[in-house]
């Protein structure tokens, strides 16, 4: 079998899914006995007690405001970052403003409304 460069790795996971992303990091995890958020969490524990507590909330709601042109592709992105079948997700578009995720981490939500964006929709994080 052909090694991968790292190019070529970043390449194809950019055309992942958040879905397939989320089982691609736990497949690694179990597969190399490693946990993803335990290096993330010290350094986040380390950077708050240099500077004092973070500035900011610790858990955001993500809101669709409006699906945009493009509704099929929010309908598929909200069913990726919901886990929702296809008919509850489309439910859930068509009664904007409507609540995607809660009390998830700002750095979640950011990384769901970029998703969110990039499928046509208008986001908004509380």
């Amino acid at each position: 079998m052909a090694k991968l460069t790292k190019e070529e790795i970043v390449e194809s996971l950019k055309e992942m899914t958040v879905v397939e992303l989320n089982d691609l990091v736990k497949l690694c995890e179990e597969t190399f006995g490693v946990t993803a958020a335990a290096p993330v969490a010290g350094v986040a524990v380390a950077h708050e007690e240099e500077e004092g507590p973070a500035q900011g909330p610790t858990e955001v709601t993500l809101t669709l405001v409006k699906p945009g042109q493009s509704k099929v592709a929010v309908i598929k992105a909200v069913q990726a970052i919901t886990g929702l079948g296809l008919m509850d997700a489309k439910k859930l578009v068509d009664a904007v403003p409507a609540v995607i995720k809660e009390k998830i981490s700002p750095v979640e939500a950011e990384e769901h409304k970029k998703a969110l964006v990039e499928a046509g929709a208008e986001v908004e994080i509380k």
